[in-house]
């Protein structure tokens, strides 16, 4: 037994902890539990607990179905909000196969896989995630009322006694008691919209806390008496809400997108990164995009006046210090060649994160093992230029539904060498059949438009 493992079950003794929760996610991201008494973990941290496989969306088909959730000690935390004594902490998975090697639909394994391979290189990934969200006075309930947002404030409002403050304070509590480090927080640009922003943490450990912070955040709320929610676009007349992730790599505790007097003290493998962004891109976007709704968000504000577009990106082009790109490289800060770093901005904050990154990485590596080249940069608002002027530039536009997107993503090698044949195939037959759901509905757009005069 390792030192970590000795701490955990150390804990628990200390603290009374009676509740030991196993936490996975499913293919499409969606957090998995099962709980389990102290006496158990220590037989679990050896040989992991047994489940069926077959229950959760795309594990396993039913005649292949045993599995093994092995707990990862390093990730252990007490849950905050179990206030009464005893206690419960919670621990994040491994999925196994009954022989003990990694399971292939595990979303965790696929983002350690995409990790591993950055490590051969050479480099470290970094994630920083930028999370916004929606503070709703009700549970939504199916066909019953629309979604009504708690506040009419705006981008960075503080209003006295409002309930986004009281609700960010206490989530921020929450969620550094967990060891989850916050940067900033603020009110966003919609009315009901929050955004806090986690600190830079490796790609794994990032994975692992937005996790936690959704569901942190829903429980905060509950407790509130007001409902999360992390649909990317919930009111037609207001931004979505979008996940915009600094990222950089390091070699050891060198920065490996910096170098001192270049472009924008962006290096040749920053550079390369980028470029390889741009050209996997459209291949990327069914997963880290992964919704129907996700693309009223990117497209909510196309062809609109500068401003419209809500801070979504909807073309492939990156500019510096350009929010309307879809990477940005932000201002450098003198004598902190540590902080160079790109923003990626078309994530949404539903996406898979596991997944997400992994492909966001394998993306940018490629461009570094076959050494792309950067395309020149937007400077302009890529929302205010036409279509002609955009097309003069080069500049293509991301997938405009999740069907565009699917159909991208089935041809890429890049995103099914990424993903694994099982995650792969799994993921893209459930978004065609998402697909075909929403495609035979009548919306009330229609209704409202064609019903009285056709």
């Amino acid at each position: 037994m390792d030192r970590q493992q000795e701490f955990v079950l150390r804990t628990l003794e200390e603290r009374d902890i009676r509740f030991i929760r196993l936490w996975f996610t499913d293919v499409l991201g969606f957090l998995k539990s099962v709980a389990i008494a102290p006496a158990e973990l220590e037989g679990a941290f050896a040989e992991g607990i047994g489940f069926d496989g077959s229950a959760i969306e795309g594990f396993a088909r039913v005649y292949e179905s045993d599995m093994l959730a092995k707990p990862d000690p390093a990730t252990f935390q007490i849950l905050p909000w179990r206030s009464e004594v005893p206690g419960a902490a919670r621990i994040f998975c491994d999925i196994l196969m009954p022989d003990g090697s990694p399971s292939h639909a595990d979303p965790r394994w696929v983002l350690k896989r995409a990790l591993a391979k950055c490590a051969d290189m050479g480099f470290t990934f970094y994630t920083h995630p930028e999370i916004e969200f929606f503070l709703l006075k009700n549970r939504p309930e199916v066909g019953g009322e629309r979604p009504e947002p708690i506040d009419s404030g705006g981008y960075f409002d503080h209003t006295p006694h409002s309930a986004g403050h009281d609700f960010r304070r206490q989530a921020i509590m929450m969620l550094e008691s967990m060891g989850i480090s916050v940067e900033f927080s603020h009110h966003e640009g919609a009315p009901g919209q929050q955004e806090i922003d986690l600190r830079y943490a490796d790609a794994l450990t990032t994975a692992d806390n937005i996790m936690t912070f959704r569901l942190v955040m829903k429980e905060v709320a509950l407790e509130q008496g007001i409902w999360a929610s992390f649909m990317p676009k919930p009111f037609t007349e207001h931004p979505g809400s979008g996940m915009h992730t600094h990222m950089s790599l390091f070699e050891g505790d060198r920065n490996a997108f910096y170098e001192a007097g270049a472009d924008y003290q962006l290096s040749k493998i920053g550079r390369s990164f980028i470029a390889g962004l741009l050209r996997h891109a459209a291949e990327i976007t069914a997963v880290t995009n992964q919704w129907v709704n996700s693309y009223k968000r990117l497209w909510g504000g196309a062809e609109a006046i500068a401003g419209q577009g809500g801070e979504a990106p909807s073309y492939i082009c990156w500019g510096h210090n350009n929010r309307s790109a879809l990477v940005r490289v932000p201002m450098y800060k003198p004598h902190k060649g540590g902080s160079t770093r790109i923003e990626f901005r078309s994530l949404d904050s539903a996406c898979n994160p596991y997944l997400a990154f992994a492909l966001v990485l394998a993306a940018g590596l490629k461009g570094i093992e076959e050494g792309y080249e950067l395309p020149a940069p937007a400077e302009d608002n890529v929302w205010a230029l036409t279509s002609a002027e955009r097309r003069a530039l080069g500049i293509q536009p991301l997938p405009g539904s999740l069907d565009e997107a699917i159909a991208v993503m089935e041809r890429s090698e890049l995103v099914a060498e990424t993903l694994g044949e099982h995650v792969f195939d799994y993921f893209l037959r459930n978004k065609r059949t998402e697909w075909r759901e929403y495609r035979r509905h009548v919306t009330e757009f229609e209704l409202g438009r064609y019903l009285p005069v056709l």
